[in-house]
């Protein structure tokens, strides 16, 4: 902001006090261009944060299932068990995918005190959501073997099973398809050029006030597209990330309550 201060104040410098360009009538139209560009810019603008948010919002609506469907599994089974040791392994393991979930998102190593009350190994070579999900699956059909679930209530649990991967499947599209780097150059460009050219026309018109009004619109313009830039992938740890580890701590806290 401030080199394009600068830059404007050259530029305002040149134009009226060195070259004395103000009754010049092809510069005045430079304002022709820019009135039409703006038009082009503001909806091109518009599309990539409209774009970089639906991702950010469709990331929060699949940790907000993922919240849900913990919470129904947890319920059901609360119900559903009577032996204390299934619902204190279903008390740990269930928390434990949303855990594994953020860490796998962020490509950071889970820690295996997650799984120290609890007979399962985690193999880091592998996909790590996935082996707690076939955990929890396999867990059930023992007990369903075991005859402590009926095959009407093996059912009633299915829905949430199939959850578990559904999520991390949308949040995993979410992360490895980013926005063509093509476009974001392009608007990145766009933005540069058209911030570059508006001193030239509007110079006359707000003689040296031109600066303030250059930086202003050069402030409006560069933040629309960071802030499309810092939102589009969700699950990092950006302030403006979502608070994965927050909500999988809170899953934490439900499960432990409707199973204890």
């Amino acid at each position: 902001m401030l080199l394009i201060g600068i830059y404007s104040g050259i530029v305002a410098y040149l134009e009226l006090e060195y070259w004395q360009l103000s009754d010049t009538s092809y510069v005045k139209n430079i304002t022709i261009m820019h009135n039409m560009l703006g038009f082009v810019i503001s909806l091109l603008l518009v599309f990539r944060t409209n774009t970089a948010y639906d991702r950010w919002w469709e990331g929060r609506k699949q940790w907000g299932n993922l919240v849900n469907t913990s919470r129904n599994l947890a319920l059901k089974l609360s119900v559903i068990l009577q032996d204390k040791d299934d619902k204190a392994y279903f008390k740990k393991v269930i928390p434990s995918y949303a855990s594994v979930l953020e860490k796998h998102l962020k490509n950071k190593e889970v820690s295996l005190q997650l799984f120290e009350d609890v007979d399962l190994e985690i193999d880091h070579q592998k996909h790590k959501p996935n082996q707690i999900a076939h955990a929890i699956f396999n867990k059930i059909n023992e007990l369903y073997k075991a005859k402590k679930i009926s095959g009407d209530e093996l059912i009633i649990l299915n829905s949430e099973m199939q959850s578990f991967t559904d999520v991390c499947g949308s949040c995993e599209r979410i992360k490895n398809t980013p926005i063509p780097y093509s476009y974001s150059a392009f608007i990145k460009k766009f933005i540069f050029a058209y911030v570059l050219t508006l001193p030239f026309g509007y110079v006359f018109q707000l003689g040296y006030y031109v600066i303030p009004v250059v930086v202003f619109i050069f402030y409006v313009l560069a933040s629309l597209e960071l802030i499309a830039e810092e939102i589009e992938d969700p699950f990092g740890d950006d302030p403006n990330d979502l608070p994965t580890e927050k909500i999988a701590k809170n899953i934490e806290k439900n499960c432990i309550e409707l199973l204890n």
